[in-house]
């Protein structure tokens, strides 16, 4: 069967969402910002005001002992003033920012249509009718400061993504930031425009990810020599990034951080849009499609494009489906580009089988049922069933297989296990899209596998799992109710179970 070739092409990355609310980051140092309400909301509130360098002006005849203590501490600094009087109209003079605390609906409609009026952007804490701006949760890595908003909807939501994100930026990203900001003029001096200069902030950037502290902090120019020595080449580079089974919370941070320092993305066809939308929003994308029976890219030409494409200095990442050293053809691209002189580094992923298995609950090697897990392809080159595998040892009652491609060639992969002596009883589990919304899961034996009328699994990427450490995950989908259906001609023997989408 000849399958027709494409030439690779480019894709556009998707269009900015419509955002609930802009996010924007004000200067507040030296600038006067003015607090209506002595209560504890309203003393979180001023104290974030005054951490952003603003001179707070609290109006409040009476204030708990929260909003006390913190007046006391800043009013040392002059960054606090206590006035107590109520508010008026003549409090937003020269504000350029305005932030009140009141039970009554009425005292917030009136703080806030005085402040509108005076043309000073207005917050009455948890009366979002009354909020030109909110306050997001933060994570505080000054002068890194990430906001996070939920648009009011779902506050402990935010605060649970804080929390998230706090475990992912270490603390001494602070000081590496403090650095960055020194260094700005002396790289602008020293370094090219582009990507000579790019590069340098791509791998101070690595460097203040990895946790540990700068060590030359008071050198700033061993520390630009130190960091341009590693970008220097004019050579580009290559890195072959397993992009999962398509869910993007499988990805690796090492593989989100080599998607978003990306000059150029070649990625197969079964990378997922999600996860395509974290990758560098100005990197060039281009679809290097291949699948199994359908027109696709050679390799011979994805291959030369790679090459090209990192001789003019770029950051190509290849991003594969899964992880790139499973039937991902990697080796063939890392001894070419190797060979060309070009440096290439491999980022692994979660291969479809091991998210098959979590998403079943099945441990491939369940110590009661296998002491071994074989991964093989389900198809040779010419999309015919390989007859150069060892039938014998697939065939071992003790193996857990996984086949990949192999959604044409099941009837006749069944024949060639049963044909070893492995007993038809033994359990087979089918899914397809695995770890995608649209996942579809069969369960069946080896028998039923085999038989004459069973179908081929085609329309989508298909894994075939067999062996006897699928039991426990058959006769657990078996307590679902669903009804026998007939999967092909006088075949109804195989009970189905839907998710999302029929199948």
């Amino acid at each position: 069967m000849s399958i027709a070739s494409k030439q690779p092409s480019d894709t556009a990355p998707a269009r900015l969402q419509p955002l609930a609310k802009l996010p924007v980051f004000f200067d507040l140092a030296g600038r006067r910002a003015v607090v209506a309400g002595g209560t504890a909301a309203a003393a979180w509130k001023t104290e974030l005001l005054a951490a952003a360098g603003a001179t707070v002006n609290v109006y409040a005849p009476s204030i708990d002992a929260e909003m006390a203590a913190l007046i006391a501490r800043g009013s040392e600094a002059g960054r606090i003033q206590h006035h107590e009087r109520s508010w008026g109209p003549d409090i937003f003079t020269e504000a350029q920012i305005a932030v009140a605390d009141y039970d009554s609906e009425a005292e917030a409609e009136r703080f806030f249509d005085a402040a509108v009026a005076a043309g000073v952007p207005v917050n009455v804490i948890d009366k979002p009718a009354f909020c030109q701006f909110q306050f997001g949760s933060i994570v505080n890595r000054s002068p890194v400061v990430v906001a996070i908003s939920t648009d009011g909807a779902a506050p402990i939501l935010g605060q649970a993504i804080r929390r998230r994100i706090e475990t992912l930026l270490p603390r001494t990203l602070a000081d590496w930031a403090a650095l960055a900001k020194d260094m700005r003029a002396s790289v602008a001096a020293r370094l090219a425009p582009g990507r000579q200069r790019r590069a340098f902030w791509e791998r101070l950037a690595d460097k203040a990810l990895e946790g540990r502290p700068p060590e030359v902090r008071g050198d700033l120019e061993k520390t630009i020599g130190t960091i341009a020595n590693d970008v220097g080449a004019t050579t580009g580079q290559v890195t072959l990034v397993g992009a999962g089974p398509g869910d993007p919370e499988l990805l690796t941070l090492k593989a989100v951080r080599a998607m978003q320092s990306a000059d150029v993305i070649l990625f197969d066809e079964l990378v997922s849009q999600d996860v395509l939308e974290l990758a560098r929003r100005e990197a060039k994308r281009m679809l290097v499609g291949k699948r199994g029976g359908r027109e696709s890219c050679r390799q011979d030409d994805i291959n030369d494009l790679m090459v090209k494409l990192a001789r003019q200095g770029k950051h190509v990442v290849r991003l594969k489906s899964g992880d790139p050293m499973i039937f991902g053809r990697a080796g063939e691209e890392i001894e070419l580009l190797r060979k060309e002189g070009i440096a290439v580094s491999v980022v692994p992923g979660i291969t479809a089988a091991s998210a098959m298995a979590s998403a079943l609950g099945a441990s491939l090697t369940h110590r009661d049922h296998a002491h071994s897990v074989r991964f093989v392809t389900g198809h040779s080159r010419s999309g015919t069933l390989p007859h150069d595998l060892d039938w014998r040892g697939l065939a071992d009652p003790d193996t857990t297989l996984v086949v990949y491609m192999g959604g044409r060639t099941a009837r006749a992969f069944g024949e060639r296990l049963m044909e070893q002596g492995l007993d038809g009883a033994t359990p087979v589990v089918i899914q397809q899209d695995v770890a995608r919304p649209q996942a579809r899961f069969r369960r069946l034996t080896l028998g039923e596998l085999a038989d004459a009328r069973c179908p081929a699994f085609t329309g989508a990427p298909t894994l075939i799992g067999i062996g006897r450490v699928f039991a426990a995950v058959r006769a657990a989908a078996s307590e679902i109710p669903t009804p026998s259906v007939d999967v092909g001609e006088g075949w109804s023997a195989t009970e189905l179970v839907e998710r999302q989408v029929g199948w």
